[in-house]
């Protein structure tokens, strides 16, 4: 939301360029909220990049996607947590088949 009072829908088609110029989602765009009036004057690709050059226009870094709780987990399974009766979806020849354990008697 701009402090200037103008409206988001004036910069739709800023933010889609820029979207497109920056090879990233609309989402990732940043539009400098105090240049809003520099930026609705932008309308072609040429005047975006000018304006990302210019840091009016900025990608936005990429959010944090932690593997810490999926480790913290796995390591768990390994010491056999989490594995009860609730936690089994499949049947018990799914699990572990039963043909695998004939074979590994036979050898």
């Amino acid at each position: 939301v701009f402090r200037a009072g103008i409206a988001m829908s004036n910069l739709r088609l800023q933010k889609r360029l820029a979207s497109a110029v920056l090879k990233c989602g609309k989402n990732k765009v940043w539009l400098d909220p105090n240049e809003a009036n520099e930026i609705s004057n932008a309308n072609s690709r040429q005047n975006i990049r000018r304006l990302v050059k210019d840091g009016l226009i900025i990608k936005k870094p990429v959010a944090v996607h932690s593997r810490a709780r999926t480790r913290m987990n796995a390591e768990a399974r390994r010491k056999g947590r989490h594995m009860g009766y609730g936690k089994r979806s499949g049947t018990a020849n799914a699990r572990m088949p039963t043909k695998v354990l004939w074979i590994r008697r036979m050898r």
